[in-house]
């Protein structure tokens, strides 16, 4: 596990929080840049860890994947906004992104997928799963619509429901990961889409 800036700062307002697994080294990277930037820029530390937050979440070719998706689940409709696009610019209020584990995690020199080990074999990987991402959305007003991204982000979310961690949330089940080594995707969010949309516009009905 290596410390990354990018998931300091907390978007308490949000509407949608959109769950990972881990960052991955692009984010890290990324996320390093921007802080360094904005540090030299002697910005305040929370503007910066705030601008950081926005140029690495879900950044690269995964974002354009899960716009894609969002929009065909109803997303935009339900919060009156023009397209996915806009909650990672104009209405980047409305979005909080973050990860299951906080920090990047690496196994054999590559990003972390929740296996070898799973997240419930390590001590250290459980205790930010459980306890730290858990104490992260309890910070964040009520009734946002969780989207985890892929069933190992799904897991652990379905673990800290069951334990009364997530209570006032809506939580979007069976959204695919939409990272391009997801050769299921397509197939995937096709079976859901449906249902997925059904859960959106019953939360939207309720904000």
């Amino acid at each position: 596990m290596y410390y990354s800036p990018h998931n300091e700062y907390i978007n308490k307002k949000a509407r949608i929080i959109i769950v990972g697994i881990t960052p991955g080294w692009s984010q890290m990277k990324i996320a390093y840049e921007h802080f360094l930037k904005g540090f030299a820029a002697e910005k305040a530390m929370e503007v910066v860890l705030r601008e950081t937050k926005i140029a690495a979440g879900f950044a690269g070719a995964m974002r354009a994947n899960l716009m894609a998706m969002l929009d065909q689940c109803g997303i935009p409709e339900s919060l009156h906004i023009n397209g996915s696009s806009a909650l990672f610019n104009e209405d980047r209020t409305l979005l909080h992104t973050t990860s299951v584990i906080k920090y990047p995690v690496f196994y054999r020199a590559k990003n972390y997928t929740g296996h070898q080990p799973g997240i419930f074999q390590s001590k250290l990987l459980t205790e930010y799963a459980t306890k730290v991402f858990a104490e992260e959305i309890g910070e964040i007003k009520k009734n946002a619509l969780i989207i985890p991204l892929g069933k190992t982000a799904e897991t652990i979310i379905r673990h800290l429901m069951e334990a009364n961690k997530l209570a006032g949330h809506t939580i979007l089940f069976g959204f695919p990961h939409p990272s391009g080594a997801n050769g299921h995707r397509v197939r995937q969010f096709e079976e859901q889409k449906n249902s997925l949309a059904q859960t959106v516009r019953k939360w939207s009905d309720q904000i």
